[in-house]
């Protein structure tokens, strides 16, 4: 087959543009030339015969090797479909206008590229058809150019998935791109990450500016080399720059055509500079996140890559989709707040130390429950070792029902009343069976709780230990029986009466003897370190069966062993651990 000649149809363009007057010449020229929008010709055969510059920018496909060819050659994605349309405005000369298609994502992008084709039949004076004229822009992305109330549904989807800071404006740049911009940062105030409160309106202090996190940013480039900063890291911020009049006066800064001149104020930021020459940035807007009536950060949008600059149609989405994602941070924060209160009450109320005397050596751990799952943060387990009369030991470990600040300070009131009882020297069961009612009590005192009665309920373990006989007498409620360890290593399972939670009114509780032998060890626990919503509770008892046998060990060193044998992922509840051997 004769290859085509690649010129064909130039002429006929050529004596077009000459035929018009100067001026008009000129300036349709420069529409084909040097205009945002993807200009080809093609002739009846569906050869290409003519393109300018700014579709190779949008699907990488170099000149020479699209003239002469075919759409399948000639064009990527969906080529047959669009030369399906080329077929049809050729045999019906009725123009097409907004078919889109999809261009698979080029190497170093992480999203394929949207566009929006329009076909032109071209004919000679006699009306006859010469060719199509194929027109293409740039789309942000079908849902952007398809309906704004479904970007913004989309958005309030994918954004704000968890309670986590770092997670939620991650989440924000990664929505954004490629729908809106090529490149995106959002950068919050220290404040927002540690769950204070923000200013009102931040402004530099004594000739300190501001100090600003990178929170999250996203590219078309793998890897976001246009970033200074990578997440986490301090951002620096100019004095003279549009991100200070944004956070010092909370309006956003919109430039459609970015000022990179020797007078702007990138002249006193030659690093951001030097990345907006490297990336051809030329459009900027710079949005205040602001919720609640406070201002958390700044979320930063540029385009490098798409020739469009940004409009008021393209600040008015980031706005609305900023401001979402603005309330779910304020939400993370006040939760990333409230998690850190409940934890240094929680802190506070814990002894600092623990202490056997002669009769026992012991230690504990507790672990507050990973907040990354941005549900549960600090609840109500707490452990402790008191000192009886006659050189008898107590120990206790108990777990409130819920998590934060109430279960923290119903915990603390429990821990409290448990000790002044275990001053009575009560026997556990009656020790148990006091606590009970006490905690009715404080329950029916808090007519405004956030927990309701029924589920305001807590478990406890309460044992005492005689050195004189070796006997450690136990009572349950509701609670996981404990591990017994005998000199020799082996690991067994206590077999108590449960008894009831806390709370219930129900049956008094009653106690059980175990031989606690010198060199034996016992092990109370919360059941947090054995429970896990992915396996069988027996699971995790064997588990934390197979790690007691370890011998030779301080008890310190064997909570540790113990509790690094949780699952890697996520605790969704607190886990305590009490161990505690009995002294020759």
């Amino acid at each position: 087959m004769e290859t085509p000649d690649p010129t064909l149809g130039t002429t006929t363009l050529t004596a077009l543009l000459e035929s018009t007057e100067d001026v008009a010449g000129a300036a349709l020229a420069a529409l084909l030339t040097r205009s945002a929008a993807g200009f080809a010709l093609w002739d009846t055969d569906l050869r290409c015969i003519w393109v300018n510059d700014t579709l190779g920018q949008y699907d990488g496909i170099a000149r020479e090797s699209r003239l002469g060819r075919g759409p399948g050659e000639a064009l990527p994605g969906d080529a047959e479909e669009l030369a399906t349309a080329m077929r049809q405005v050729l045999a019906t000369g009725a123009g097409l206008t907004g078919r889109e298609y999809r261009v698979p994502a080029a190497a170093g992008t992480v999203r394929d590229s949207a566009y929006s084709a329009s076909f032109v039949r071209l004919d000679d004076a006699d009306g006859r058809p010469l060719g199509v004229c194929l027109v293409v822009l740039a789309v942000r992305d079908r849902r952007w150019a398809g309906d704004r109330l479904a970007v913004v549904s989309e958005a309030g989807a994918r954004i704000g998935t968890t309670l986590d800071v770092m997670r939620t404006a991650q989440e924000l740049a990664d929505f954004t791109v490629p729908l809106l911009a090529d490149y995106v940062t959002v950068d919050l105030t220290e404040a927002v990450q540690l769950g204070e409160e923000p200013l009102e309106r931040l402004e530099p202090s004594q000739g300190r500016i501001p100090t600003f996190r990178r929170a999250g940013r996203a590219s078309i480039h793998t890897g976001a080399p246009e970033s200074l900063w990578t997440r986490g890291e301090v951002v620096y911020v100019p004095e003279a720059s549009p991100f200070m009049q944004v956070l010092s006066t909370g309006g956003p800064v919109l430039e459609p055509t970015l000022d990179t001149s020797p007078d702007s104020w990138l002249a006193n930021d030659p690093a951001r500079a030097e990345k907006i020459r490297a990336f051809g940035m030329h459009s900027l807007m710079v949005l205040p996140i602001r919720a609640r009536g406070v201002l958390l950060g700044v979320a930063v949008f540029v385009r490098t890559d798409n020739p469009m600059p940004f409009d008021e149609s393209d600040h008015q989405l980031a706005a609305e989709l900023v401001s979402r994602a603005a309330l779910s941070l304020d939400n993370a924060r006040r939760y990333t707040r409230e998690r850190a209160t409940a934890l240094a009450l929680q802190r506070s109320l814990l002894p600092s130390s623990v202490s056997g005397g002669t009769a026992m050596e012991v230690a504990a751990r507790y672990l507050p429950a990973d907040a990354a799952d941005g549900v549960r943060g600090v609840g109500g387990d707490w452990f402790d070792v008191i000192g009886l009369p006659g050189g008898r030991v107590a120990l206790v470990v108990g777990d409130v029902v819920g998590h934060g600040i109430d279960a923290a300070a119903t915990m603390g009131r429990l821990r409290t009343a448990i000790r002044t009882l275990a001053d009575l020297d009560l026997p556990p069961g009656e020790l148990l069976t006091r606590v009970d009612r006490t905690f009715i009590g404080l329950v029916e005192d808090e007519p405004d709780s956030d927990m309701p009665l029924p589920s305001m309920g807590a478990t406890c373990v309460y044992a005492v230990y005689d050195p004189a006989t070796r006997r450690c007498t136990v009572a349950l409620a509701g609670h996981p029986p404990p591990a017994v360890v005998d000199p020799g290593g082996g690991v067994t399972f206590a077999d108590l009466p449960t008894g009831t939670p806390l709370g219930l009114g129900m049956l008094p509780y009653e106690a059980a003897e175990l031989d606690l032998p010198a060199g034996s060890l016992i092990a109370l626990y919360s059941d947090g370190l054995v429970e896990d919503r992915r396996q069988d509770i027996d699971v995790g008892m064997e588990r934390v069966r197979n790690a007691l046998t370890r011998t030779g060990l301080s008890v310190d060193d064997l909570c540790s062993v113990v509790i690094d044998t949780l699952p890697t992922e996520t605790s969704s509840d607190d886990v305590t651990l009490l161990l505690a051997r009995a002294l020759p």
